[in-house]
């Protein structure tokens, strides 16, 4: 196994890493703008109304996205596992 092969490789997996990840993160990130933007506008501070919504919205995003998710990450390891004869020598 080459060094760039195993870097091609590393690149696969960190793209498919992001790519999974992108939409949970994105998800609470949207809920954390909009939290803050309502705590500015009402002058509600409660420690909870941070977490709780982002909690809630990224277990929805895991429960609607979760095949898609699971989809992709044994796509990869099967392309990863198949290619294995070929990139051990």
């Amino acid at each position: 196994m080459t060094e760039e092969l195993l870097l091609e490789i590393g690149n696969q997996a960190l793209w498919v890493v992001l790519k999974v990840a992108l939409p949970i993160l994105g998800a609470a990130l949207l809920v954390g703008i909009l939290v803050s933007i309502f705590q500015a506008v009402t002058q509600i501070h409660e420690l909870t109304l941070t977490f709780v919504p982002k909690i809630l919205v990224v277990m929805l995003v895991v429960v609607l996205l979760g095949p898609w998710m699971l989809r992709t990450f044994l796509d990869f390891m099967n392309q990863l596992y198949w290619a294995l004869p070929t990139l051990v020598r």
